[in-house]
């Protein structure tokens, strides 16, 4: 079966539906041998071998594609169109390098065409300082497409992936990693996700790229220089974030006061440098105080809320649903913490209701539910 009947069970997203079946134009289908210690097969794989294989690499792709484009939606759809072009190249895949390095090769093609000629997306803090929590201050949201993007961590960590690899991937999805990638030009993306993050050594990134192991190596040094500047450090050097489940106090505490509007609680909650963000909104807060003001002024249609727990970025998340006048609750949006030290530092709240589809979360909660 072709991978696109997997779009048709999808049905999370528009963008989904509407993959665009391209052809094999512009990438290299047929890999020099040698990658990944490969040597040529006696007889090259069938296509009946293959096709079964496709799937078992969705995840780690879907966190690559996530990476170069700070898109969910896009990174669902690059992976599905990756997934299409290596179905009908099948036969044409000799077995001279590994299957996972073919299809990478595919992604890394398809997420390069899908830059070029487009804007970076970014955070609300990339267009200025600090913003004074007064709703007069607040502009004409920009498109959905001008903004980074959560990702579900069910999406790029499989559940039988061994720990220490959900690790790497949780860290090397964070918002502020993914938000600091973005400011890259696109090979320098793939030189340092592939180098730092997916451990490729030089020359398998270099026989990917069609370039040599001393223009890998420059590039990789312009990126990380680059993130250095952003004060991002490399995903292995990076400290372990703790999972969700050392906070329970924590986040049962945060629920507890956002839904019954109790700020003073939630303030005690918060570091007294927290950052909150609410893309596709410009405006972002810095500190306590101007949290609980925004709250208590322009945030006042947040009294009644509930929150749905998940997981976004390799952090705690919640789905923030608003009442409405019928008493139902409706998707409002998507809250990621960043926790530190015991205290909530960060809240990115996406006010995209389409994420929550693509976050297994119900389109309502009704009356008594």
């Amino acid at each position: 079966m072709p991978p696109d009947a997997r779009s048709e069970r999808i049905g999370a997203h528009p963008l989904i539906l509407s993959v665009v079946h391209g052809t094999l134009d512009g990438t290299t289908i047929e890999p020099s041998g040698g990658m990944h210690g490969m040597s040529a097969p006696a007889t090259a794989p069938t296509r009946e071998e293959l096709e079964p294989q496709l799937e078992q690499f969705r995840s780690e792709l879907t966190g690559y594609s996530y990476r170069m484009l700070g898109s969910s939606f896009e990174a669902e759809d690059a992976v599905q169109e990756t997934m299409i072009r290596a179905w009908r190249a099948l036969d044409k895949f000799d077995g001279r390098s590994s299957l996972r390095s073919w299809l990478y090769r595919i992604a890394t093609n398809v997420c390069i065409d899908s830059l070029n000629g487009r804007k970076r997306r970014a955070t609300p803090m990339d267009f200025g300082g600090p913003s004074e929590p007064r709703g007069e201050l607040l502009r004409e949201p920009l498109p959905d497409d001008a903004w980074l993007e959560p990702m579900p961590d069910a999406r790029v960590t499989p559940s039988n992936s061994d720990p220490a690899e959900t690790a790497v991937a949780r860290e090397s999805i964070r918002l502020a990693f993914v938000a600091a990638l973005q400011h890259l030009p696109p090979r320098q993306r793939v030189v340092l996700i592939l180098r730092e993050v997916l451990c490729w050594k030089a020359a398998e990134v270099a026989e990917l790229l069609g370039t040599s192991v001393a223009s890998v190596n420059s590039a990789l040094q312009r990126a990380r220089a680059t993130l250095d500047e952003r004060g991002i450090g490399s995903v292995e050097d990076a400290p372990a974030a703790a999972p969700a489940e050392e906070h329970v106090e924590l986040l049962a505490k945060y629920v507890a006061a956002f839904e019954s509007f109790d700020m003073e609680g939630l303030v005690a909650l918060l570091h007294e440098d927290v950052e909150q963000n609410m893309p596709p909104l410009e405006l972002w807060l810095r500190g306590r105080e101007n949290v609980l003001a925004w709250m208590q002024g322009p945030g006042i249609g947040c009294k009644g809320s509930r929150m749905l727990p998940t997981s976004a970025n390799g952090a705690p998340a919640f789905g923030q649903y608003r009442l409405g006048e019928d008493g139902v609750h409706r998707p409002w949006g998507l809250q990621v913490l960043r926790i530190e030290d015991d205290r909530i530092t960060g809240i990115s709240s996406f006010l995209d209701t389409k994420l929550f589809a693509l976050f297994g979360l119900p389109a309502e909660l009704p009356p008594g539910s």
